[in-house]
């Protein structure tokens, strides 16, 4: 199953609409029982459901947002070779001061994040935290021009 592949990938985490592994055992064959990982989608945070049991619907457009998201640049936190920025920057989601070598995300509206706060951000919302700019608009439009 595709989408239970695109679900997985990256680090298991607690927070809600990030996919998290479910063992389920099954038996196949005369041969002893096997853990199976399924990846677990929570729609909110006080509801879970295993990928297995979404729709198709549900499971095209998730895959559609978590490949949107693979496009968007990402980096790694620098702030500066020099030591000119005086300025501790943080992350707005988590409010944690970015530290150097942190993985970060540029959104197209040029603010930038943790990778994993601002994946998760926008698996339930496609707008920037700061300044509510539409994320999907200026990626959309950057496919057409392409």
């Amino acid at each position: 199953n595709i989408f239970a592949h695109l679900l997985s990938a990256g680090r298991p985490s607690t927070k809600p609409l990030r996919p998290r592994r479910s063992k389920i055992t099954s038996e196949r064959g005369p041969g002893p029982l096997e853990q199976i990982h399924v990846p677990v989608y929570h729609p909110t945070p006080s509801q879970a459901r295993l990928a297995t049991q979404l729709t198709e619907e549900e499971q095209v457009r998730i895959a559609q947002r978590i490949g949107l998201i693979q496009h968007l640049p990402k980096g790694v936190y620098d702030p500066g070779r020099d030591g000119s920025e005086k300025k501790i920057r943080e992350c707005v989601i988590c409010m944690m001061d970015f530290v150097y070598r942190d993985p970060i995300r540029f959104l197209p509206c040029m603010h930038i994040y943790h990778m994993d706060c601002i994946d998760d951000w926008l698996m339930r919302s496609f707008t920037c935290p700061s300044c509510m700019e539409p994320v999907d608009a200026a990626l959309l439009s950057s496919y057409e021009t392409n």
